[in-house]
């Protein structure tokens, strides 16, 4: 399933010495980087409404990692992919997949590897990017006087997921 779905996401990356199809990934980081590293777990009916598309859950689920990485100052290499399904869906999976690959390709970050089970619908995705050595940008860094910048408006989210459960 992973190969049919998932194979050819995102973009190789030389960095790469063993990728998706063996007990897990290898990666080499080159002199003068450090590995930052990332992970977040979408579930449904918590972080997305159960009728989300596809395409949206996927999108969504590297996103939000590939923030977390930007926020530090690095560039993507790659990502693994744990997706839990109800059932296996074949539709379901290849518009995920669609849409999972687009947004790789768009920021040359590879799909390396993961894993897939039954149960509720939850994807969990773990991001590695390379930032130059101590060159990385933290929370705690920020000093008085510098600019705190946020990407799209705080709380549409949570909103969102609100006013789907018609909270509101």
């Amino acid at each position: 399933m992973i190969d049919q779905y998932f194979g050819e996401t995102g973009i190789r990356q030389s960095s790469t010495i063993l990728s998706q199809g063996d007990d897990a990934a290898v990666i080499e980081v080159p002199d003068g980087d450090q590995l930052v590293m990332s992970i977040d777990t979408l579930i449904a009916g918590v972080h997305f409404p159960e009728q989300t598309s596809p395409s949206d859950i996927a999108h969504k689920a590297l996103a939000v990692n590939l923030s977390d990485l930007a926020a530090m100052a690095a560039k993507p290499a790659c990502f693994l992919l744990s997706i839990s399904l109800p059932v296996i869906d074949e539709a379901w999976l290849s518009e995920f997949s669609v849409s999972l690959k687009k947004l790789a390709d768009r920021y040359s970050i590879e799909l390396i590897g993961g894993d897939t089970c039954q149960g509720p619908l939850s994807i969990t995705i773990q991001v590695n990017g390379l930032v130059e050595k101590n060159q990385y940008i933290t929370r705690s860094g920020a000093k008085p006087g510098e600019l705190v910048v946020v990407s799209g408006q705080l709380g549409t989210a949570a909103l969102g997921l609100a006013h789907s459960r018609g909270d509101i």
